[in-house]
């Protein structure tokens, strides 16, 4: 259930109780994709740095270790000691991403496994039954993610085979969650508004996906190729046609400075591989803008990565100089700490999001932290 505590302009205070637990929102969801984060980074770890919710990924689960042997270990959260809320993709990206080795149907899409080149068939009942099997608290229904770059006539198709994925998505969740050996019987689905960037096709999609009452709904094919500016011309668009008593999830959105603008716009949930992926090669993010480690001018300086920061690599005084020495000598607790830094950060970026739309003061917030970051250091 979300309820909407309040809101500033068109930005949102929420929370989203499951049965996992309770979400604040807006909230950042830690990408695991294959029940793991990149970086050494254990659960204990994750709960130590403030997060809420964790995301993982259906199609690489479901290659590796397999979704039926996940069932067998009692599920997601069991397999992997997480007793907080899990979201899992439902593998539709891939049908983005691995462009050349897959082929689009009405039933579904067949993929080639980027492992070992094997074929997989995925289509709406295939996913819901693997992110059933893991049991994870939200489950995302199965689309295709088009290229902003796409011609209007393919998004058009591709919008409505979605639509008519979603409807199949749903009726095989409510009979996958009427069964007895079913992990989790209280699995939510989100839907899916896609469009690329076609302000009306988007709206159209918004409301009719609104019309199946879902527990939420996101916005998906965003920051795949078009500019900052064409992805918050579309939020401003599409925001206000799904139902505001539900979460809105942008996903795989992004830097520090989208999420303040897309929050702005009133979005309620946000992932993105950014501040994992730049932790393992040498980059964090910090209240005055990232910066990269591996600078020559940091190999002497004393200070934490960000000072004042409560991460457990910042708390415990680990320099940027020791830092950036661990990642030329290519030693893994460089990653580790950098991983935790900037996880650290997205997730109290989020607690001081929430804190100012509780304190009536979102605006001053979003302009200082805004001009914080364009200063750099």
């Amino acid at each position: 259930m979300y309820e909407l505590l309040k809101t500033c302009g068109r930005a949102k205070r929420g929370r989203f109780t499951t049965v996992h637990g309770v979400i604040e929102t807006p909230v950042f969801m830690n990408v695991g994709t294959i029940a793991a984060i990149k970086g050494g980074v254990s659960t204990e770890d994750l709960k130590t740095i403030g997060t809420q919710v964790q995301l993982s990924n259906t199609y690489h689960l479901h290659l590796r270790p397999g979704d039926e042997v996940v069932k067998r270990m009692g599920g997601l959260h069991k397999f992997m000691i997480w007793d907080r809320p899990i979201l899992t993709d439902s593998g539709g990206f891939q049908v983005f991403s691995l462009a050349d080795i897959r082929k689009i149907k009405e039933e579904g899409v067949t993929f080639r496994s980027h492992i070992d080149g094997h074929k997989i068939f995925m289509g709406p009942e295939e996913s819901m039954r693997i992110q059933s099997n893991l049991g994870s608290t939200i489950a995302m229904a199965f689309d295709e993610c088009p290229s902003a770059l796409a011609e209007r006539d393919y998004v058009e198709q591709s919008v409505d085979r979605t639509t008519r994925w979603l409807r199949r998505c749903k009726a095989e969740m409510e009979r996958l969650n009427s069964l007895d050996d079913t992990v989790n019987r209280e699995q939510l689905l989100f839907g899916i508004n896609q469009g690329a960037i076609f302000p009306d096709i988007r709206k159209r999609h918004a409301m009719e996906i609104a019309e199946l009452d879902l527990p939420g709904y996101a916005v998906g094919g965003l920051a795949v190729g078009e500019s900052h500016e064409q992805m918050y011309g579309i939020l401003d668009e599409v925001v206000p046609c799904l139902p505001q008593n539900k979460p809105t999830y942008l996903m795989g959105v992004g830097t520090p400075e989208n999420i303040i603008e897309a929050v702005d716009r009133g979005v309620d949930f946000f992932d993105c591989v950014y501040p994992s992926r730049n932790g393992r090669h040498g980059h964090a993010y910090t209240r005055h803008g990232k910066m990269n480690l591996l600078n020559k001018k940091y190999e002497t300086d004393p200070r934490p990565i960000d000072e004042g920061c409560g991460c457990p690599a910042c708390s415990a005084g680990y320099s940027r100089a020791y830092i950036r020495h661990l990642f030329k000598a290519k030693e893994m607790l460089g990653m580790r700490l950098l991983t935790l830094h900037n996880l650290y950060f997205y997730n109290h970026l989020m607690e001081d999001i929430r804190e100012a739309l509780d304190n009536d003061s979102f605006a001053e917030f979003k302009k200082a932290a805004l001009e914080s970051m364009a200063r750099g250091e």
